[in-house]
């Protein structure tokens, strides 16, 4: 069974910094991608950070410059590192893979979500 599992989060004051990680675990033959999203109260779910395969980075525009994605596909694992946090960015931060398992070439796998909570 391949799971992922999230670390980090929590509560910060505005200006302040935070650090996510995400491992996943399980017999993954390929990763197409891997990610971060958030959902805030009332919101959609929308896309952080995304790294592709061949190394292709996309963030959501009002994050660039202040939060940066870096993956370790040795361990599979993805973090995202937040600096300058604003109240704005208050969420629920869910990791994301897109793997290569068994005989499913593009299966969509997320965490468990962790609270991200900026205070002005």
């Amino acid at each position: 069974q391949v799971q992922l599992v999230e670390s980090g989060g929590g509560t910060v004051q505005a200006g302040g910094s935070l650090r996510l990680s995400c491992v996943a675990s399980g017999s993954i033959f390929i990763i197409n991608s891997m990610g971060w999203y958030r959902q805030a109260p009332g919101k959609q779910r929308e896309l952080v950070a995304v790294v592709m395969r061949g190394g292709n980075t996309n963030y959501e525009d009002s994050v660039k410059g202040r939060f940066t994605i870096s993956v370790d596909n040795a361990k599979n694992t993805v973090a995202l590192q937040m600096n300058s946090l604003r109240p704005e960015d208050t969420a629920a931060y869910y990791c994301n893979m897109n793997v290569w398992v068994g005989t499913i070439p593009r299966l969509d796998l997320w965490g468990q979500g962790t609270l991200v909570t900026v205070s002005s």
